[in-house]
Formats: structure tokens, C-alpha cells, sequence
């Protein structure tokens, strides 16, 4: 498998060292000569290939690949390839774990900003003290 990515020689051989098999649904690698579809690939888990880092560059089958393209990949986890192949948040490798974990806060964060705005447009929010008075009952 080339490297036509512009990874390091030095991110290479550790994701090489790391990702010995899809780190999506645990399959081993073949050679593509085998099947294609076992075939490693490289992964950018968060789809934008000038982000080149440890977090961002893993290996996977061809057929997982092929399957994510360009999804986010919370969006993927909800596929019907995903769950036909039983894959879960619990069997994926360590690195999409984190990747997960990253993009759930992510998520979680622009949605408190959400609330947080249409608060402010709906008039539901409060001074400071005025929250605090409000609260006093839970916080005492």
C-alpha cells in the first residue's frame, strides 16, 4: 500500500505499529491480491486530509472505508453497515474510542450553545443573581 496522503515516514510506521487490524470492525489485513475488500486503507477519521496527526490517521479495511467515505463518523456508527456487521462503540479500536468520545463532546458543546442562544432570543435568561435566587433552593 503506497502513502499518497503526505503522512510522515515516522506517523506511518507507528499507525503501522498500532493498527494491525480495522480498527473499525477488527477484521486482519490481507494483501489487496487477496481481497480488496480486507485490504488496509488509510483512514482520516475526522474527514479532512490536511489534518495529518496520530488522532486523525488510522488503518482500516477497504470495506469500512469504502462504507464511511465522508461521513462523520457518529453518523457512520448509525449505519446499517455498521450494525449489520455488529461493529459498536465497545469493539472498536482505542483510537476510535477517543475519537468518539471527542466528537460526542464536540457535539454535546455546540448543543449547550444552541440552548444558550435560543434562550437569549426567547428572553429566558437571567442575571447572575437573579440565577442564583432562583437556585438557591437546590444549592443550600
Amino acid at each position: 500500500m503506497a502513502n499518497n496522503w503526505n503522512i510522515p515516514d515516522w506517523l506511518e510506521k507507528e499507525v503501522r505499529e498500532r493498527d494491525t487490524k480495522c480498527v473499525y470492525c477488527g477484521t486482519d489485513f490481507t494483501s489487496a491480491k487477496v481481497a480488496r475488500k480486507t485490504a488496509a486503507s488509510w483512514e482520516h477519521i475526522i474527514n479532512d486530509a490536511s489534518i495529518v496527526t496520530r488522532e486523525n490517521i488510522a488503518l482500516c479495511c477497504c470495506g469500512c472505508n469504502s462504507s464511511k467515505g465522508q461521513k462523520q463518523l457518529l453518523v457512520w456508527l448509525e449505519s446499517k453497515y455498521y450494525q449489520d456487521l455488529g461493529i459498536s462503540s465497545k469493539s472498536v479500536a482505542p483510537i476510535i474510542k477517543e475519537a468518539i468520545a471527542a466528537e460526542q463532546e464536540q457535539h454535546a458543546l455546540l448543543e449547550g450553545l444552541e440552548r444558550g442562544e435560543r434562550a437569549v432570543l426567547e428572553g429566558k435568561t437571567y442575571s447572575q443573581s437573579d440565577a442564583k435566587a432562583r437556585m438557591s433552593k437546590w444549592l443550600n
